[in-house]
């Protein structure tokens, strides 16, 4: 069998689109000679809808794309493809929907799995869109017998149904999955230990792309039947490939997790801009690491011709710190401007009077939030979005003002901790020569008053805060910051827990 695995990048709720490329993607892999062609979990409809699924005008939507989709590839080889389809039995307040993997063949699209393992943990949800569907038997393709999988039903050794097991003991010798797995550091040996437990030959066709806070990494792979690595696609990247399931083994590539993130994150910024229609990113360059590194990734991830760096020195402004700035903007290649804070610092001492105190945070946080009056000034005037450059250190213990320097409508570095901001500043130096030392090498400082210095070991104090979050747990510095994570914006998710849709804590609680 000659079989393709076509990762691609959708976007929820562009069905036109979403259908083409899977046209483009099944014609693609047709000229190569593919026998079947494998494309992503919820490929149609784009994953994740999540509550437009209540809208059962976009159910019936998905519903004649996929069709068409069918109907379009009629002279094409068979396609097994993601989409959704209404349920057998029906709940109330309930979508009573099956996300489906449908064999395009013959101009029809018949249904040839349903999911059967729901995942309700992290970011995901299902249960509230999706019914557990029933078995399928294998299919026949080209003299296989092959098993379809969809995402959490090879992640199975937890739950008390086994679909692979299943399928392998009703004759698969081949099992397909298709999923829509988020990338977070490790993800793809969990992939393959995963994959290897059912002690079959497998495809895994994976996601590619980002959709708000989730990035979708591809890296689609075949294991043979002693669960050796044959072929793995391209990361982070769509790809169409012709594989051979009698290849050889192969080894896994090795990626440093400093490029994983810098290839996440700048995916993530790319289509997050791209599919809202954003043309131009604006940020805030202090002259520290979080600004430098924030400004690389969006340089990458959207040509330094759409982006501008904004540097607004204030009195306790170390000038080193504007000129890096400069610096590296010029580096970049990006627009640069600067802009004094002063006649609007004086202007607002005067009009706050007692209520700004030098000793207390209030003539602190002020300036952070005339910061962002400026900032959201040229995103007003220009359009586009403020990227926030805030650390995820900083937001789990609090040091950061709300509605001032936590401004911004996505946040690529809010997963990342400070050490590991550090990590990814050095790995971009390295490769790009990009970020002045002043930057690397400064101790950290929101220069908002005389030789201030952030008042933390980061070494110590970043995976200490970074178990709580990981355990969902709280001291005393998440729960009275917890309400300003709840404002925060769109933080790109590359661990295992991030702020954001996955960590549902109150902010009322004792």
């Amino acid at each position: 069998m000659k079989l393709a695995l076509a990762q691609i990048n959708t976007t929820v709720g562009d069905l036109s689109d979403n259908v083409a490329r899977c046209l483009d993607a099944i014609s693609a892999a047709g000229i190569q000679g593919a026998d079947l062609i494998v494309l992503p979990e919820m490929a149609v409809p784009g994953y994740p809808p999540r509550d437009i699924l209540f809208d059962n005008s976009f159910v019936q939507a998905v519903a004649a794309a996929t069709q068409d989709l069918a109907q379009r590839a009629v002279d094409l080889p068979p396609a097994i493809v993601g989409t959704l389809t209404p349920a057998d039995h029906q709940l109330p307040n309930h979508p009573n929907l099956y996300n489906t993997a449908v064999l395009l063949q013959a101009g029809e699209a018949h249904p040839v799995a349903y999911k059967r393992l729901l995942p309700t943990y992290d970011v995901f949800y299902e249960a509230r869109w999706f019914l557990p569907g029933p078995a399928f038997p294998p299919i026949k393709i080209a003299g296989r017998s092959v098993g379809v999988l969809i995402c959490e039903d090879m992640w199975d050794e937890d739950y008390p149904v086994h679909p692979g097991t299943e399928l392998v003991n009703t004759g698969a010798d081949l099992l397909v999955c298709i999923a829509a797995t988020p990338y977070r550091k490790g993800v793809q040996t969990e992939r393959l230990y995963h994959a290897r437990r059912q002690g079959c030959p497998i495809a895994h066709l994976n996601l590619v792309g980002a959709n708000d806070e989730l990035i979708f990494d591809g890296r689609s792979f075949v294991l043979d039947a002693e669960g050796q690595l044959t072929h793995q696609s391209a990361a982070f990247k769509e790809s169409v490939e012709i594989v051979d399931l009698d290849a050889p083994p192969t080894e896994l590539p090795c990626i440093a997790p400093e490029a994983e993130h810098y290839h996440a994150l700048t995916l993530g910024i790319g289509d997050f801009a791209a599919k809202n229609n954003l043309k131009h990113a604006f940020l805030g360059l202090s002259g520290g690491v979080d600004s430098a590194v924030t400004v690389a990734l969006a340089a990458a991830a959207l040509g330094p011709e759409n982006v501008t760096g904004i540097a607004i020195p204030a009195r306790y402004t170390d000038p080193r710190s504007t000129e890096s700035a400069r610096q590296l903007a010029t580096t970049l290649g990006i627009a640069f401007e600067v802009v004094e804070l002063e006649n609007m610092h004086t202007a607002t001492e005067a009009t706050l009077g007692d209520l700004l105190t030098e000793s207390g945070t209030a003539a602190e946080n002020v300036q952070a939030r005339l910061r962002m009056l400026i900032l959201m000034s040229y995103v007003n005037r220009s359009g586009g979005l403020l990227l926030n450059t805030s650390n995820k250190t900083e937001l789990a213990l609090g040091y950061s003002t709300i509605y001032g320097d936590m401004a911004g409508t996505l946040s690529p570095l809010g997963d990342l901790t400070k050490p590991e901001v550090y990590a990814l500043a050095n790995w971009i130096d390295a490769n790009q020569a990009a970020i002045p030392a002043f930057c690397l090498e400064r101790p950290p400082s929101a220069e908002l008053r005389p030789d201030q210095v952030d008042p933390f070991d980061y070494p110590k104090i970043a995976p200490e805060m970074e178990q709580l979050v990981l355990e969902n747990r709280s001291d005393a510095a998440l729960r009275r910051s917890e309400h300003k994570r709840w404002q925060m914006g769109v933080i790109l998710k590359v661990s295992r827990k991030a702020f954001g849709t996955g960590r549902m804590i109150p902010i009322t609680r004792k």
